[in-house]
């Protein structure tokens, strides 16, 4: 089996000697190729070049970033119709979309359990969600947002770019700042869709592919505890971003549950195929923990059955 390794080497929790060692491990399955990512777009644009070159498989060591644009190199190569499955190594902050899969926190655990889905050929078809803008188009693979989560991750993007870790505590911190400084009277998006009565009055939107939607530390946060990878998208917009509403919707999703979050100015979608938020004024807008800007529009579809993951 030919396999292509993608290597971020900023990762936020591994170095060069656990690097090493998971090479090693690796190459010693597979006929490895191992590429280290050097700028933005660049995993995708090594994800394109390894399922043009006939490779099996391309695994990912890095933070849901650098899975999410290999994710989008594959979805938008061209050339041969059979595309290679994923391998993800977990060495970012969070790894929500590793998680998820069901494989250890830890490089080395998860290297292992690689190995064993490797060995047995053990394989997963997941389902991703698109989101689709102004010509554009980007698949996600847990999460998308829209308003106030969208515009916590921008801040803590202009901390990273100061050279300060993503840490589970500065996400906390800035998310709470942000939240003193936010509009609370005034939302601005619209939900919409196919059979989907509309709903307005919208402060912040959450979009799932699977849950958690992310981790504090080790505690999973829920607010969509029904959405996976085998079913369409889940939604959970806030109407009112009110002290009490906030201290009851945080209160519900940190508590490990199976029941939909409860409030009377919630807006929630479960398995849906498609669906537009639309705003008044331009707001923040995030996939899979990136930011991409500010938006007025954007439609939201799943893709079922649209990569094969080796897990």
């Amino acid at each position: 089996m030919r396999a292509m390794l993608l290597v971020n080497p900023k990762a936020t929790t591994t170095n060069r000697r656990t690097r090493d060692v998971l090479i090693r491990a690796l190459g010693a399955a597979v006929d490895l190729t191992v590429e280290e990512t050097r700028y933005r777009g660049h995993a995708a644009a090594l994800a394109r070049t390894a399922h043009a070159k006939g490779y099996d498989t391309v695994a990912v060591l890095g933070g849901d970033g650098t899975v999410n644009e290999t994710v989008n190199g594959l979805l938008n190569a061209g050339g041969r119709a059979e595309r290679p499955a994923l391998i993800v190594i977990p060495g970012g902050s969070a790894n929500v979309f590793a998680r998820a899969l069901g494989l250890p926190n830890d490089p080395i655990e998860a290297t292992g359990a690689t190995l064993e889905a490797l060995r047995e050929d053990r394989r997963r078809s997941v389902g991703l969600g698109q989101a689709l803008w102004e010509g554009e188009s980007r698949y996600f693979t847990f999460c998308a947002g829209m308003g106030y989560d969208a515009e916590v991750i921008r801040a803590v993007e202009g901390l990273r770019g100061a050279g300060r870790k993503a840490t589970p505590a500065r996400y906390v911190n800035t998310a709470l700042r942000h939240y003193l400084a936010t509009d609370k009277r005034h939302a601005a998006m619209t939900v919409k869709g196919p059979g989907i009565p509309a709903a307005e009055g919208v402060f912040m939107a959450i979009i799932s592919n699977t849950s958690p939607w992310t981790y504090v530390g080790s505690r999973p946060v829920e607010p969509t505890p029904w959405a996976s990878f085998e079913t369409g998208l889940d939604l959970l917009g806030l109407q009112r971003m009110g002290l009490p509403s906030m201290t009851s919707i945080i209160r519900q999703i940190l508590t490990e549950r199976d029941t939909l979050p409860r409030g009377r100015h919630l807006v929630q979608l479960h398995d849906e195929a498609e669906f537009t938020l639309s705003a008044e004024r331009p707001v923040a807008f995030q996939l899979d923990g990136d930011y991409l800007g500010e938006r007025e529009s954007v439609t939201f579809r799943s893709v079922p059955d649209a990569l094969q993951v080796l897990v």
